[in-house]
C-alpha cells in the first residue's frame, strides 16, 4: 500500500489537538517532502528520520515522499513528529502493517541511531487522548511515558527505540507488546506525602526570622487568603527572606491540582521534574526578565513565568527594577487567573492563578525613613521610582506592608517566633473554612459574593467607611479590603466581621507605596 495514515498530537497552548500524519508514496525523483504548516524543527525530522530508519536495518524507500500534516491550518512545531512520520513510511512501504497504526497515538523525537528521545506536553497528550469518545493508546519515548501515567485511566506505552515500537505494531503472532506504563496509587501518593513533608522541613522556616512581627502576620493572612501581597523597607531588613516563606505556609497541592501544575511544566524547556511532585511551585525571575518570559510567548506559545507559578507564589523582588511595560502585563491575570496569548496563527490560553509576592525599597538608596542613616535621594529621584510601578497595579496588590530596619538588640536575641507548621495549621483551618463556606479562597470572591459572604456588623461598617473616606479608596480597594477582612475573620474563627478585623485589613492599605 502507498498510503497510511498515523494519528499524532501538536500542542497548542494547553491543549493537545489532534494531528492525523499522511504518508504517500509515489513514482519520481527521490525525495521527502513535509506539508502542514510544519516549523524549522519539524522540517528537520526528514533527515532524522531517513539516518534513524536506515541505521535500525529499515529500507528507506527511493521513492517522492509526501507527508501531511492535517489540519493543515494548524501550526506545527517540536520533534514528536519524527516517531509517527517513520512509522507512516514504514506502513506505506509493506515494512510494517498498518492494521496496529489504528489503535494507537505516536509522538516522539528520534535519534540518528533509532532511539526514541522525550518530548514536551507528555501530560496534554495523555489528557486529550483520553477525552476522546474512541480513547487510543498513546505511545510515546519511555522518558515521556511515565510522566503521561499520571493521568489516571490513559493508556500509554513507553517505548526506547523505534524497534521497540515497530515489534509491538508487528502481526500478532510476532509481535513483543511494548510495557504499559503506569504510575501505581501507591507511588503517587508517596511521592505526594514526599512532597508534603518537603514542603514542611526543606522550605525556609518562619520561626528563622527575628523580628517583624507585623510582616509575619501579614505573611499569615496573606496565606490564608491567597492574597497578593508587597514588602517594603530598607535593604536587609528580611523582605525576601518573608517572601521565600510563603511557599511553606500554604497547604500542599491536591492531586487534580498538582496534574495541572506538572502539565504546566512539561510543556517548558525545562520540563518536568518528578523531584517537584505535588509541590507548591515558586518562582524567582530576575527583574531584567522580558515581558514575554514573564506571560509566556513565541511563535507557538509556551506558558510563561506567571503560568509556571500557577497554584504557587510568583516572587518579584527589586519590584522597581522590572520595566514598567514587563509589569503592566501582570494587570489582568491578577484578575482573572488566566492569560491569554494571541498570534497571528491563533491564540493560547494558559492558567495564571498565582499567588504574588513583591518586594522594594522606599527609594533608590533604600535608606528613606531609616532610623540610622540619612537617605542621598532627592524628591525627584525618589518620585520617579516609585514612578515605575502605577496606580493600576499596585491597587491590585492587596496587601502593603512595610518592613522596618530592626534594632541592634534584636539582631544579637535568639529567634523566638512561631515556626512554619504552626502558622501553616492556622492558615490550613482558615482555608477549610473559606471553601467549607464558599468554595472557593476569599481572595477569589466576586462582587456579588462579597455581599453574601462578609457582612460587616455596624461598628465595621463604620470603620470601614473612615478609612474609605480618608484615602479616598476605590471600589476595587474597597472590594480588596473586604476580603482580607473576611480572612483575618476566618483566622480567628468568626463568623462575624467586627471591627478589629475591619482595622487589622485596612492598616494594610493605609501606608502605601505611593
Amino acid at each position: 500500500m502507498s498510503l497510511a495514515v498515523v494519528s499524532s498530537r501538536a500542542i497548542t497552548g494547553m491543549v493537545a489537538r489532534a494531528v492525523t500524519v499522511e504518508v504517500h508514496l509515489a513514482n519520481g525523483l527521490p525525495g521527502l517532502s513535509l506539508v502542514g504548516l510544519p516549523d524549522t524543527e519539524v522540517k528537520e525530522s526528514r533527515e532524522r528520520v531517513r539516518s534513524a530508519l536506515q541505521n535500525s536495518r529499515f529500507e528507506f524507500p527511493a521513492r517522492r515522499i509526501t507527508v501531511n500534516l492535517a489540519p493543515a491550518d494548524l501550526p506545527k512545531a517540536s520533534g514528536g513528529f519524527d516517531l509517527p512520520i517513520a512509522l507512516g513510511i514504514l506502513a506505506a512501504s509493506g515494512q510494517l502493517p498498518e492494521a496496529g497504526l489504528r489503535a494507537h497515538e505516536f509522538a516522539g523525537e528520534l535519534s540518528l541511531s533509532g532511539e526514541l528521545r522525550p518530548v514536551r506536553g507528555a501530560l496534554a497528550m495523555a489528557s486529550a487522548a483520553l477525552a476522546e469518545p474512541l480513547a487510543r493508546a498513546l505511545v510515546l519515548p519511555a522518558g515521556s511515558a511515565q510522566e503521561a501515567a499520571l493521568v489516571e485511566g490513559a493508556t500509554v506505552y513507553g517505548a526506547r527505540t523505534l524497534l521497540d515500537v515497530c515489534a509491538h505494531l508487528a502481526e500478532p503472532d510476532v509481535a513483543v507488546p511494548l510495557p504499559r506504563a503506569v504510575v501505581p496509587l501507591a507511588v503517587a501518593d508517596a511521592a505526594l506525602a514526599d512532597a508534603e513533608a518537603a514542603q514542611a522541613s526543606n522550605l525556609p522556616d518562619l520561626g528563622d526570622i527575628k523580628g517583624q512581627e507585623h510582616a509575619k502576620r501579614a505573611l499569615e493572612v496573606a496565606a490564608a487568603g491567597g492574597h497578593h501581597i508587597l514588602f517594603y523597607g530598607p535593604p536587609g531588613t528580611g523582605k525576601s527572606m518573608l517572601a521565600t516563606r510563603l511557599a511553606g505556609l500554604l497547604p500542599p497541592l491536591g492531586k487534580t491540582q498538582a496534574v495541572e501544575a506538572a502539565t504546566l511544566a512539561s510543556l517548558s524547556a525545562q520540563g518536568f521534574d518528578w523531584r517537584h511532585w505535588g509541590r507548591r511551585p515558586f518562582r524567582a525571575p530576575h527583574h531584567t526578565a522580558t515581558a514575554a518570559a514573564l506571560v509566556g510567548g513565541g511563535s507557538v506559545p509556551r506558558p510563561g513565568e506567571i503560568s509556571l507559578a500557577h497554584r504557587g507564589v510568583l516572587f518579584l523582588d527589586e519590584l522597581p527594577e522590572f520595566q514598567r511595560r514587563v509589569l503592566e502585563v501582570l494587570r489582568e491575570p491578577l484578575e482573572v487567573g488566566h492569560v491569554t496569548i494571541s498570534r497571528a496563527g491563533g491564540h493560547a490560553t494558559f492558567p495564571a492563578a498565582f499567588q504574588l509576592v513583591a518586594a522594594m525599597n522606599p527609594c533608590p538608596c533604600g535608606d528613606l525613613g531609616h532610623p540610622s542613616r540619612s537617605c542621598r535621594c532627592t524628591s525627584e529621584a525618589v518620585a520617579r521610582y516609585r514612578n515605575r510601578l502605577s496606580g493600576p497595579l499596585l491597587d491590585r496588590i492587596d496587601l502593603h506592608v512595610e518592613v522596618p530596619a530592626l534594632r541592634a538588640e534584636t539582631f544579637a536575641a535568639p529567634a523566638s517566633g512561631e515556626r512554619s507548621e504552626v502558622v501553616a495549621a492556622r492558615v490550613g483551618r482558615a482555608r477549610e473554612r473559606q471553601l467549607s463556606r464558599q468554595g472557593q479562597l476569599n481572595s477569589d470572591l466576586s462582587s456579588r459574593a462579597l455581599e453574601a459572604q462578609c457582612a460587616l456588623q455596624p461598628n465595621a461598617q463604620d470603620v470601614l467607611h473612615r478609612a474609605v473616606t480618608q484615602h479616598h479608596w476605590s471600589a476595587r480597594t474597597y472590594h480588596r479590603v473586604l476580603r482580607v477582612a473576611r480572612t483575618v475573620a476566618d483566622l480567628a474563627g468568626s463568623i462575624a466581621i467586627d471591627a478589629h478585623h475591619v482595622a487589622e485589613a485596612t492598616q494594610y492599605r493605609e501606608a502605601s507605596t505611593t
